[in-house]
């Protein structure tokens, strides 16, 4: 059994000892046992099925036990020598990529991306931060965007200053495609569109639009209508620019809010939560320059809305 590393692993802490890593890549197509076996000749068949079997082998990221998962030109192999790679596991987060300079997750609804002046912990940032630490005491991590507390999906960190660095200055250069699926009340009638307003906050902290660029910042959503039904429409919405709160006022600004949106005009909540999901990030990497796309289902409860 895997290892499984909750928010908080617990009190007692051994002498940290760095682990002993061996890091491959895949140049030809094949199966990953067989990879492993030409790319450690010094090991034995068994010792490297071991290896395998007691969680001490990762693929993109990912540890793994499959022998038999396919492996493509590109991939990259870790194999820790020293123990099992510890497996991340947290009901509100789920890790779906990490290496050495970054981690994509999933997080879910009702999550602070990072602490406030009154919640310092039990944030996505606290719980990864956490996880790294365990993994090793020099470990540190970066927010690098973040997504409301209220809307689920897609986000990412930074492991290292120069991931950071890269991603915040390149932003807009280097995020390639930026997706949401929401859904609003009503049924939308046109099938897609394009919202651009200059958007302000008062002193509620509510963002509103306006037609004033000297009072607000500038922001560009796309949107496509994917389906209605039952007195709601399920829409896919991509960001030109990643204003706080923007899609949410956009939808507003439509006559269409999102469902469970009652700061921005919704007047139901069906599923109890803001129907507002980050589904796709595609992103050049900021150490590699990797082409990084990742993607999520259709949340089971905004299939059920519509």
């Amino acid at each position: 059994m895997a290892k499984q590393f909750k928010s908080k692993p617990g009190a007692e802490r051994r002498p940290f000892r760095p682990d002993v890593i061996e890091n491959y890549t895949v140049q030809q197509p094949g199966e990953l046992l067989q990879f492993l076996i030409s790319a450690m000749p010094q090991r034995k068949r068994t010792n490297i099925k071991e290896l395998l079997g007691h969680n001490q082998v990762m693929l993109n990221g990912n540890v793994t036990r499959q022998f038999n998962q396919s492996v493509e030109p590109g991939d990259e192999v870790k194999v820790n020598i020293t123990r099992e790679f510890p497996v991340f596991y947290n009901r509100r987060i789920k890790l779906v990529y990490e290496d050495d300079d970054i981690l994509v997750v999933e997080k879910g609804y009702g999550l602070l991306s990072m602490g406030t002046d009154k919640i310092k912990e039990g944030t996505a940032y606290s719980i990864l931060r956490e996880y790294l630490k365990w993994k090793d005491p020099r470990n540190k991590i970066f927010i690098i965007h973040r997504l409301d507390r209220d809307t689920s999906g897609l986000m990412m960190f930074a492991k290292s200053i120069e991931a950071k660095e890269r991603m915040q200055h390149n932003w807009n250069n280097m995020v390639m495609e930026r997706k949401y699926l929401a859904v609003v009340e009503g049924k939308v009638e046109e099938e897609e569109g394009t919202i651009r307003s200059y958007l302000a906050e008062n002193s509620q902290h509510e963002v509103y639009s306006t037609e004033n660029p000297k009072e607000g910042q500038l922001a560009v959503t796309r949107w496509r209508k994917l389906r209605s039904r039952k007195g709601y429409t399920l829409m896919e919405v991509s960001l030109d620019t990643g204003r706080k709160n923007q899609i949410r006022v956009h939808m507003k600004d439509m006559g269409h809010p999102i469902a469970g949106d009652r700061r921005y005009g919704a007047k139901s909540s069906p599923i109890h939560r803001l129907a507002l999901h980050a589904q796709t990030l595609r992103f050049v990497h900021p150490i590699t320059g990797k082409d990084m796309n990742f993607t999520t289902p259709i949340p089971a409860s905004f299939d059920g809305m519509v």
